[in-house]
């Protein structure tokens, strides 16, 4: 009976619908978590998902190669995804005009601080010179901060790891810390997200309305576009400043 379970398993496992069916199936058990613990923030839908999946692929000894092979149409639509963001930021245009000039100025200083602080800390912890630009690019969306990793020489296998978990932890602390600060703007808090923690941020943004979802979507992309330009620019400077 074990035997052929197994067998059957070593069949399944080699279909790249199986791990999309199982990866879509993981995202929805934890979004019904969510609305059980009522939204509670440590009841992340992907935290949910990637941690029941990382524990399938170990438990089964799955490759992370065959799982990508119907995962990868996932990441592939995190492309399209963000660029349908831009609906709900069209719906709040007049505001955003109006902020363009405070928006612009956070957008410098943010990026700025983000990106040199991470690679700081790299360098300050002695990390090697690829696991540093993967550091600075950890604010970015996932496609965006992949494409710049390996077109700078990165490991973007660490920068997709190091993306997650910014994002994951900028969706937990970020409620408690708007409360904390006595921030209740959601243009403000939204744009503050989409900066600090891009895709995973702006979807927490959502669930605090359509307005902080919009200006999350914008700082992500704002952010993606500003560092992929900045940072080869950026970071040889830096690194020569280390080895002096």
């Amino acid at each position: 009976m074990l035997e052929r379970a197994t067998l059957v398993w070593e069949r399944l496992a080699g279909s790249p619908l199986l791990w999309l069916t199982l990866t879509l199936l993981a995202y929805q058990f934890g979004l019904w978590l969510q609305r059980r613990l009522r939204g509670h923030a440590l009841a992340n839908p992907v935290l949910v998902a990637v941690a029941l999946l990382s524990a399938l692929l170990l438990l089964t000894g799955t490759p992370y190669a065959s799982y990508m092979q119907g995962g990868g149409l996932i990441h592939f639509l995190l492309g399209p995804a963000t660029v349908a963001l831009a609906i709900p930021l069209h719906a709040n245009w007049p505001r955003l005009k109006r902020m363009a000039a405070p928006l612009l100025i956070v957008l410098l200083v943010a990026s700025l601080v983000a990106a040199v602080s991470a690679w700081g800390l790299g360098a300050w912890l002695g990390a090697g010179p690829e696991s540093r630009l993967s550091l600075a690019i950890k604010s970015i969306t996932t496609p965006i901060a992949m494409a710049v990793t390996e077109r700078l020489g990165g490991l973007p296998a660490l920068t997709a790891v190091l993306v997650i978990v910014t994002g994951i932890v900028g969706g937990l602390c970020a409620e408690a810390l708007y409360r904390r600060l006595r921030i209740d703007d959601d243009a403000v808090r939204g744009f503050a997200l989409g900066l600090a923690a891009h895709g995973l941020g702006t979807a927490r943004a959502f669930q605090f309305s359509e307005q902080a979802g919009a200006f999350a979507a914008l700082g992500m992309g704002l952010n993606g576009l500003l560092t992929s330009f900045a940072l080869p620019w950026l970071l040889p400077w830096l690194e020569r400043l280390l080895a002096r």
